[in-house]
């Protein structure tokens, strides 16, 4: 019966050895290592803290696989700063036709037995692919019908409302009308949907979008420098 692992194999040049870490639908882990080409010492298998311990209230809810996949990447991360930094099968989703052990008794985890069959598979299994440990992760998890997390989600910040005297002097500005300073001020400013304008007696000069937003900045800061203390 074919079952469905994500896993990966990682070598260290500097000492000729190499580490390979799977984990199964059923969520139990498997470890091997050992020096390149010859057989690899297999590690007791690492079964889910939640299929042991189904009791415990902190995890009443949780699925069987969340546990073993922290687990998995944090394996990945320790044997890559312990020096495991070539990539020898790059992680990655396999279909294997082997059939996985069953689970032992709750009561027995140390009747787990080593698979090896299970790791030879998935060496000659595993695609030629270069992938990040979260790709293969969300593969494993997608084909086993679990919902994956979305990544890449461009952040936009939330529009604040605009106050109602600033949505008012919209509208007049959409519709084509200036906003100006009274008239009888020598100096003065005016606003259009096209432009700003600075006004002294009969001379104007008009704004760039640049020095808008500085202006509108200093004015920003004047009035919070100068605002009255709350009574």
């Amino acid at each position: 019966m074919a079952m469905i692992v994500v896993g990966f194999r990682l070598g260290r040049a500097a000492t000729g050895r190499q580490v390979t870490v799977l984990l199964t639908e059923s969520g139990v882990l498997h470890r091997s290592h050992g020096v390149y080409g010859q057989p690899p010492k297999l590690d007791p298998p690492k079964l889910p803290l939640r299929y042991l311990h189904p009791d415990l209230s902190w995890m009443k809810g949780e699925h069987i696989l969340t546990g073993p996949i922290s687990s998995l990447r944090d394996l990945h991360v320790a044997a890559t700063k312990r020096g495991y930094t070539e990539v020898l099968i790059a992680p990655a989703c396999v279909r294997l036709d082997v059939e996985e052990h069953p689970l032992p008794p709750r009561g027995n985890p140390r009747a787990a037995r080593p698979h090896p069959q299970l790791t030879e598979a998935f060496i000659g299994t595993a695609p030629d692919t270069d992938q990040p440990l979260d790709t293969a992760v969300d593969e494993f998890r997608t084909t086993l019908g679990l919902p994956v997390r979305q990544r890449n989600i461009t952040w936009q910040p939330r529009q604040a409302p605009v106050p109602p005297r600033v949505a008012a002097m919209m509208r007049t500005l959409a519709h084509g009308e200036a906003i100006a300073s009274p008239g009888r001020l020598p100096v003065g400013w005016s606003v259009t949907s096209e432009s700003v304008t600075l006004r002294v007696d009969r001379t104007a000069e008009p704004l760039d979008r640049p020095a808008v937003l500085e202006l509108q900045a200093a004015l920003t800061a004047w009035l919070r420098l100068t605002q009255p203390p709350a009574s």
